[in-house]
């Protein structure tokens, strides 16, 4: 209930989005990373920083005189708009990148959490190389060039996430369906 709690808490707010998939890729981070990566103020990442720790997805080390600061990989199964998806590092930092990508803002906006984690579904073997960008757009239902847009948007979060997100397997992939051959 807890995990369900903070990736909730978390999913309300892109930029915290940001700073987690950031601790996250980085492994270990102090306030002055986060500040000079993020180009956030300081005041802001020292608050950030304490409301993600205050979450549990994020660990404070105290053993030094700066505070160094670790991401808690966080993963659940969850019901989006009908579907069940596992919700891991690699969905939150989609989530997170839609602040700054039109394209991932849109989706959600009008298509909702669920539909994000569906094309993720299909943007995994797309990066992967194993399906194409013309039958992935296909099978996610959406206007040609909208579903090719999101694709490209989320294989770029698939290539940075899935060698950092240790439940990035544990994404179900379109791949394990079959879908209908291309024409």
């Amino acid at each position: 209930m807890n995990g369900l709690l903070s990736v909730a808490q978390l999913l309300d707010e892109p930029r915290l989005v940001r700073l987690y998939t950031f601790v996250l890729r980085e492994d270990e981070v102090t306030i002055d990373d986060v500040v000079d990566a993020l180009e956030l103020p300081r005041t802001t990442a020292y608050s950030d920083t304490g409301t993600l720790v205050e979450f549990g997805v994020l660990s404070r080390g105290e053993e030094r005189k700066t505070h160094r600061y670790s991401a808690v990989p966080v993963t659940l199964t969850a019901n989006l708009d009908g579907n069940e998806y596992t919700v891991t590092p690699t969905l939150i930092e989609a989530f997170g990148r839609s602040s700054q990508d039109q394209d991932l803002d849109l989706l959600i906006q009008r298509h909702g959490l669920g539909k994000l984690a569906a094309a993720l579904t299909y943007a995994i073997p797309y990066a992967e190389g194993e399906m194409s960008e013309r039958l992935a757009a296909r099978e996610l239902d959406l206007q040609p060039a909208f579903a090719i847009a999101i694709l490209h948007a989320l294989r770029d979060v698939v290539l940075d996430m899935q060698t950092v997100d240790p439940y990035f397997g544990d994404i179900r992939s379109a791949r394990d369906r079959s879908p209908e051959t291309e024409d």
